[in-house]
C-alpha cells in the first residue's frame, strides 16, 4: 500500500502501514515541533494506519485543530481520534500566537467510489436559481480568503466588511449590499442559516463546503489583481 505523507517545514515524512508517526515537543517524536516550547505536549499526537484506514489521534491534554481540504476547521478533543480521508492540516498551538502546522496526505483507496460535491451543469450555480457572479466571487474571496490560506496565514473566520471592502478597493456599502443580497437569495432558495447574528460564518461554511470558492480561485484572484 502507498504510504501516507506528512509535511512539516518543507520536509516530507512517509508513514507506511504498520508504522506510527508522532509529533510533539519531545525530541523522541518523529516530528519535534519545538523542544523549548512547554505549551506543546511532549507527545501531542500520532498518525497511523489501523482497522483499514488512516487515523489522527490527539495524545495531549489540549485540543488539536484539524482543517479539511476546503478550509473548514474542527476541533479534535484530547484522547480522541479522527479518520483521515483527504488532505488535512493539523495545527498545534504553541506559546504566544505561534502555531505549528502539519499537512497530511493519505492515499486514495483503490477502487473507492467518489462523488463530486459540485452539481451537474454550470459549476457557478447553486441549485437552479442562485448564481455566483464574478463580483460575488470577488466579495466572497475578500471576506473568506483566510479559510483558504496555509498556516501561519490561515484564519478560520471572516474579515469585517470594512477590511474586505478595503482589500477590493470598494466602498463598504457596495460590498455589504452584494453580500446581503446574496444571503437573501440563498435564504429564499432554501439554504438554512443565512440570516441571524452568525450568518456570515454560516455563509463562509456553505460556500467552502460547496467549493464555490477554492484555493485555486484564491491564487487566480491574487494573480489577476496584481
Amino acid at each position: 500500500m502507498t504510504p501516507a505523507t506528512v509535511f512539516s517545514d518543507d520536509r516530507a515524512y512517509p508513514v507506511a502501514p504498520g508504522e506510527t508517526l508522532t509529533f510533539g515537543r519531545s525530541k523522541e517524536c518523529t516530528i519535534c515541533l519545538d523542544p523549548g516550547d512547554t505549551t506543546i505536549s511532549r507527545r501531542a499526537g500520532k498518525i497511523s494506519y489501523e482497522s483499514g484506514g488512516w487515523w489522527l489521534a490527539n495524545l495531549s491534554s489540549g485540543n488539536l485543530a484539524v482543517v479539511d481540504e476546503v478550509g473548514l476547521r474542527s476541533v479534535l478533543a484530547p484522547k480522541r481520534r479522527v479518520a483521515l480521508e483527504t488532505v488535512t492540516r493539523v495545527i498545534v498551538s504553541g506559546a504566544g500566537n505561534r502555531s505549528h502546522a502539519l499537512r497530511v496526505e493519505v492515499p486514495t483507496t483503490t477502487g473507492a467510489a467518489t462523488e463530486s460535491l459540485v452539481p451537474d451543469g454550470d459549476p457557478t450555480a447553486i441549485g437552479d436559481e442562485v448564481l455566483i457572479r464574478p463580483a460575488d466571487r470577488d466579495a466572497l474571496l475578500a471576506l473568506f480568503s483566510g479559510y483558504l490560506e496555509d498556516p501561519p496565514r490561515y484564519k478560520p473566520y471572516p474579515r469585517t466588511y470594512e477590511a474586505a471592502a478595503a482589500l477590493l478597493g470598494w466602498p463598504r456599502t457596495k460590498l455589504t449590499k452584494r453580500i446581503e443580497y446574496l444571503r437573501t437569495r440563498l435564504d429564499k432558495a432554501g439554504v438554512p442559516n443565512m440570516m441571524g447574528h452568525i450568518a456570515l460564518t454560516n455563509l463562509a461554511e456553505y460556500v467552502l463546503a460547496r467549493r464555490l470558492i477554492t484555493k485555486d480561485d484564491l491564487h487566480a484572484w491574487r494573480h489577476y489583481r496584481r
